[in-house]
């Protein structure tokens, strides 16, 4: 639901307007002057500001520099060309003149906010292809996936088979992607096909076609999947699930760059890179004979592992602030954060849909979200209470002084209620000397960044490298 502003100083104007659009479903706030309306709001929660030109102390038009991007809205019984031009200038969006038709009114309030949708998803998109990422669309600081990022870089300027593998909804299809999008073909095609969608008797048909009369139901030549992807890139998702046949019949346009349509005597000569993706183990599958062998270890040229999320130390955050930013853009409801509840939700709970079922929670607390704040119990996440309570109670407190601290420093009670920077200090100084720092942050819950940022703010000098018995 859209919320305006209604910035008007005659009270019988100012009911009327509000009950026009409560009638029409928008949400409505009410001032009597700018300065009314920028001590009781933050005027950015806005979609829409509906001001009267002649207002008590400043001009209603003072409020369009202090709305930022909300689109403001000028009314006024003075109506004339030259008020309306000033008014434009100034940066509203539209003028009315009073008295006001209902209709008139109405209609541009819902082509102004439409506008200002487009405007906000436009953005969202220039944000997704602009965002400063290595890999458009994938967000990572963690080791892992810095060295995912290096690798792509690497091998996407190459023709290589490339074989992707990661647990579901890590992102598969994005890494395809990016290969395809740095790479000489990025002007081709790029085909995906999700081989576990397509039913077993008609796998082959898809990805090679067919000649006319081939089998029932052929009534027309149709090309196949692979033969579209001429050119270009395909990719092959849940590879593992390809049946045998198939696997034999796709082994032989890696060797042979050429292809048979099913009843076709005739091959044709393709000019496709391949990418496969999939979550299940193809050595494992292939030494009991459920994979062929041999397609493997033409699958297996270059070898990209994704981490599960649960992995990704430090990234869960900040992948879960993108996706908010991006879905709120999307749906334009702007201004959504996540509480502090939320944030511990998100960092503790497993994850085990991945990135995938952390954008579908974040999706969800959107469309559910009636506020600006999103809380835990939108996510509807299945996260253990005791483990969040504990991080909850870790999570409250100040910062205190590490000199008076240092002291009681020993022999930290993990059940003691401490505020965090002292219950961080205690545990650091505690077991710095029988911990790595991965080791530490691991425990802690926080990144090896996050660690070290916290041991500077509080002047917690780092301890050399603890080497481990063998």
């Amino acid at each position: 639901m859209s919320h305006i502003l209604i910035v008007e100083d005659e009270p019988v104007i100012r009911s009327a307007l509000r009950k026009l659009l409560t009638r029409h479903n928008y949400n409505v706030s009410e001032a009597g002057s700018v300065s009314d309306a920028t001590d009781q709001y933050k005027l950015v929660d806005f979609d829409l500001i509906i001001t009267d030109l002649r207002l008590p102390g400043a001009p209603g038009t003072d409020i369009i520099p202090l709305a930022a991007e909300v689109p403001v809205l000028v009314m006024t019984s003075y109506a004339s060309l030259k008020s309306a031009v000033d008014s434009m200038k100034m940066g509203a969006v539209d003028y009315i003149a009073k008295p006001f038709d209902h209709d008139e009114m109405i209609f541009s309030v819902e082509r102004i906010l439409k506008e200002r949708a487009l405007v906000r998803q436009n953005e969202a998109l220039k944000s997704d292809l602009n965002r400063d990422y290595p890999i458009a669309g994938m967000i990572g600081d963690c080791e892992a996936m810095q060295l995912l990022f290096k690798r792509i870089k690497k091998v996407a300027p190459t023709d290589s088979t490339v074989l992707i593998q990661g647990e579901s909804g890590t992102g598969k299809e994005l890494v395809a992607r990016a290969l395809h999008d740095q790479s000489n073909r990025c002007d081709g095609p790029m085909i995906s096909v999700n081989c576990a969608a397509i039913p077993e008797t008609l796998i082959e048909s898809e990805l090679f076609g067919y000649e006319k009369g081939a089998f029932t139901g052929a009534n027309a030549s149709r090309k196949g999947l692979i033969e579209a992807a001429d050119g270009g890139s395909l990719f092959l998702d849940e590879i593992g699930e390809l049946p045998l046949e198939a696997q034999a019949r796709l082994l032989r346009v890696l060797q042979e760059k050429e292809i048979r349509r099913i009843g076709s005597v005739q091959s044709k000569i393709v000019d496709v890179r391949l990418m496969a993706a999939t979550h299940r183990d193809l050595k494992a599958l292939s030494k009991i004979g459920q994979f062929r062998e041999d397609l493997y270890y033409r699958l297996h040229v270059v070898d990209l592992k994704l981490p599960p999320l649960r992995d990704r130390e430090g990234d869960i955050r900040q992948l879960a602030e993108s996706l908010l930013e991006r879905t709120s853009k999307r749906m334009n409801t702007p201004n959504l954060h996540f509480n502090d509840n939320a944030l511990l939700a998100i960092n503790h709970y497993s994850w085990p849909g991945n990135v995938r079922e952390l954008e579908n929670a974040i999706e969800r607390a959107v469309i559910l979200c009636e506020s600006t704040e999103i809380c835990q119990e939108l996510l509807a996440i299945d996260i253990d209470t005791n483990q969040l309570n504990q991080a909850q109670r870790s999570s409250q407190g100040s910062p205190s002084n590490l000199a008076s601290n240092t002291s009681a420093a020993t022999n930290t009670d993990p059940d003691i209620d401490l505020p965090l920077e002292d219950y961080f200090q205690h545990f650091v100084l505690d077991h710095q000397d029988a911990m790595t720092e991965t080791e530490l942050a691991q425990k802690l819950g926080i990144s090896r960044k996050c660690l070290w940022e916290r041991r500077q703010r509080l002047g917690i000098p780092r301890k050399k490298p603890v080497t481990k018995q063998a």
